[in-house]
């Protein structure tokens, strides 16, 4: 494969990145302006505020992280990086296909959302494009209820299944039992919360860059159907200050999972990323007990 095709490829991934941002965002904004009762109705519907920022010289790239804080999203973060440079020697074997020189790009859209209501379910969605001696995308999306709801775990899978089963009737079981194996908390003996998929390393190498491409955008596609569903769903729902307690120990589970294990939060460290952006992910309010 030419270097202009190469570069072409890496336009269009990232293109699509940006795009299901500003979607994404239309759509959570949307539900703001929704509420019409409760103990935030009375505040003005939240609007996402922009931040630029751009890597230091000895890498290349940057990003916009997106927040908005809103009378439903109580924290909300849509951020869409695009970045290059070299690995630092220990961190590249972690990563597959990363040649002798260490290069790498990467560009990708990153998702947490942090409710108000302990009555709607977190959310945490992101897809890549990694590009250096390989070529490969990942992301998956993981619903994080307070409360399991059988109605909202089921819909939320049954949608990531029916992106899954258009590509490969293998992906949903092996990228679900991924992201059941991942998004688990070791030192507590217990999941972060009712699962997804998950996926990594799926080869978009020569001609198999467009099937790979095609299954991460409709992950996205999922995404941006159910859960602003799911959302709706619980809108109105009232809840009590017990329910709020528990939410924010949940969140606090929320925060160890991220801050020690997410593999996502190391790499945007280790390569001289934003950290305000890379710490979006964490909760405005946690608790232990």
């Amino acid at each position: 494969m030419t270097e202009p095709e190469t570069e072409a490829r890496k336009a269009r991934a990232r293109a699509w990145f940006e795009s299901l941002r500003d979607r994404i965002c239309s759509a959570f904004e949307a539900i703001e302006d929704e509420l019409t009762d409760g103990p935030f109705a009375h505040l003005p519907p939240g609007r996402f505020e922009r931040k630029s920022w751009e890597r230091s010289e000895a890498n290349g790239g940057g990003g916009v992280m997106g927040i908005m804080r809103g009378r439903v999203f109580e924290k909300v973060g849509v951020n869409v990086s695009t970045v290059e440079g070299q690995l630092e020697p220990a961190f590249a074997k972690q990563f597959d296909g990363v040649g002798e020189d260490r290069r790498f790009w990467a560009s990708g859209i990153s998702l947490v959302a942090h409710m108000r209501s302990p009555k709607i379910p977190a959310v945490h969605m992101n897809t890549r494009h990694f590009s250096a001696a390989k070529k490969w995308f990942g992301g998956g999306a993981d619903l994080n209820p307070m409360v399991e709801v059988p109605e909202d775990t089921k819909d939320f899978h049954n949608r990531l299944k029916v992106a899954c089963d258009a590509h490969d009737p293998d992906y949903f079981p092996r990228f679900k039992k991924w992201c059941d194996e991942y998004f688990f908390i070791p030192h507590r003996g217990e999941a972060r919360g009712v699962g997804g998929i998950f996926y990594d390393h799926l080869d978009a190498g020569g001609d198999t860059f467009e099937p790979g491409f095609a299954f991460t955008r409709d992950v996205g596609e999922a995404f941006l159907e159910i859960y602003p569903k799911i959302v709706r769903r619980h809108l109105h729902e009232s809840w009590t200050d017990a329910d709020r307690k528990h939410q924010l120990f949940r969140r606090g589970r929320y925060a160890e999972f991220n801050l020690v294990y997410d593999r996502g939060t190391t790499f945007g460290l280790k390569t001289g990323g934003n950290v305000e952006a890379i710490l979006m992910s964490l909760p405005p309010e946690a608790a232990w007990p």
